[in-house]
């Protein structure tokens, strides 16, 4: 009985090393093999931030509220009997539209990162960028950048408008400055707070309740303080609330106290505050799973 013929194999071609010849048969991809870098990250929290409904939607209406109440003050400042105000107090009409502002920019902070635990895309993420530094470091430094930007063209927008409404020359350099980019500064770190309290708490309400109760919840507390022993207690709430600190850069004042902050403190108060919970979610964000 005759052995059937053994069927004739193909030799082995080897494997194409990344970047050498190809051999016969198999494929090399054009695109060069390199490790990632922050400024990958950069791009793809880029690309996240200004892609997603909710960043249009919040600075949307933060740009509303900025300009709306900034020129509706100063329009009825224009039509009222009053005395026409002096160039540094004009600059104060645009305190309440940034306050309200503050909300929609503490919103977007917490979802910059919180949004991502919710669908459940920081999976994701992470797989793409083994280096949870250097994800949270993109989100910081996009984000921040975004909304400095944004605030001081506002805050310099709304003030020359508020200028022409009122007929009013420009104010000191000094005290423009501050007005604008310094309440720019003080706005983007308290949004860097907000992606900080959501990178800790990873749910977008409860990140968004807490940051509310930041920002408000000291100023209601010292409304209801009447006895004469929470005086002082009082008095330290009204003046380091955030809205009293961001009203010192408008050179006005929510309490009447003058021991406060004053000048630029409250940007060291609050980039000092937002250092510590930032130095926090690095650190629990490298210690934990997603």
């Amino acid at each position: 009985m005759s052995t059937p013929p053994t069927p004739y194999a193909a030799p082995q071609q080897p494997p194409a090393m990344p970047g050498g010849p190809a051999g016969p048969g198999t494929y090399t991809s054009p695109i060069p093999v390199r490790r990632a870098h922050l400024g990958d990250a950069l791009a793809s929290e880029w690309t996240k931030i200004r892609s997603v409904r909710s960043t249009m939607w919040t600075l949307g209406v933060m740009i509303v509220l900025m300009v709306g109440i900034g020129l509706a003050s100063a329009a009825v400042v224009a039509s009222s009997d009053t005395a026409r105000p002096r160039p540094e107090e004009v600059l104060g009409f645009g305190f309440f539209g940034v306050l309200l502002g503050t909300i929609c920019v503490i919103t977007l902070g917490v979802l910059t990162i919180a949004s991502e635990y919710g669908t459940g895309m920081i999976r994701t993420t992470m797989t793409a960028c083994s280096s949870r530094s250097r994800v949270l470091a993109a989100k910081a430094i996009v984000f921040f950048v975004l909304v400095f930007v944004l605030t001081t063209v506002l805050a310099a927008l709304v003030a020359v408008l508020q200028m022409g409404i009122l007929g009013v020359d420009t104010p000191g350099g000094a005290q423009l400055f501050k007005a604008t980019v310094g309440v720019g500064l003080f706005v983007a770190l308290l949004g860097l707070l907000a992606l900080g309290v959501g990178t800790l708490v990873r749910h977008s309400a409860g990140a968004v309740t807490i940051m509310i109760g930041v920002v408000l919840l000291p100023l209601v507390l010292a409304l209801f303080m009447f006895s004469d022993s929470l005086k002082d207690l009082q008095q330290a709430l009204f003046e380091y609330s955030i809205p009293s600190q961001l009203a010192v850069l408008y050179d006005t004042a929510v309490a009447g106290g003058t021991s406060g902050p004053s000048g630029w403190d409250p940007l060291w108060i609050m980039g000092v505050a937002t250092a510590v919970v930032l130095g926090g979610a690095f650190f629990t964000l490298n210690n934990r799973d997603v």
